[in-house]
């Protein structure tokens, strides 16, 4: 297995399902710049929005709080089971996740509640986890 290293994100996100044909909400795009992973996806079923957790309004159906911890990269694209090494460990736990990917690296994003959790299992199963640093 692959020891992976990973940096823990400072803030809390929250993710909102929409309607499909909704526009992206103004309270989504007010933070998009002050969080550490932000979002939009859009399905035939869905638009979902990830952003951060205290811009999310009472009135829609949303999940969170999450705490974000991104792999360290950019990765290789040709890589074979990122997300699978470290999710594993976090199932056997019973730690729920919500993946996201981006062009550079992979993202889990675990319910704040259970984010020291996942970090001691992750270290656990040998992997490296450090605060996010700010300027």
């Amino acid at each position: 297995m692959t020891a992976w290293e990973l940096t823990r994100h400072a803030g809390e996100l929250g993710q909102a399902r929409l309607a499909a044909h909704a526009s992206v909400p103004r309270w989504a795009l007010d933070d998009a710049f002050e969080t550490p992973c932000w979002g939009v996806t859009r399905t035939a079923d869905e638009l979902s929005v990830l952003c951060a957790w205290e811009a999310l309004p009472g009135t829609v159906t949303a999940v969170g709080p999450f705490v974000a911890f991104s792999v360290d990269g950019p990765l290789e694209h040709s890589l074979v089971g990122v997300l699978a090494g470290l999710l594993e460990p976090l199932a056997a736990a019973g730690i729920s996740i919500l993946a996201q990917s981006t062009f550079d690296t992979d993202w889990v994003l675990v319910p704040s509640a259970r984010a020291d959790d996942a970090v001691a299992v992750w270290q656990q199963a040998g992997h490296a986890i450090t605060l996010e640093e700010h300027a």
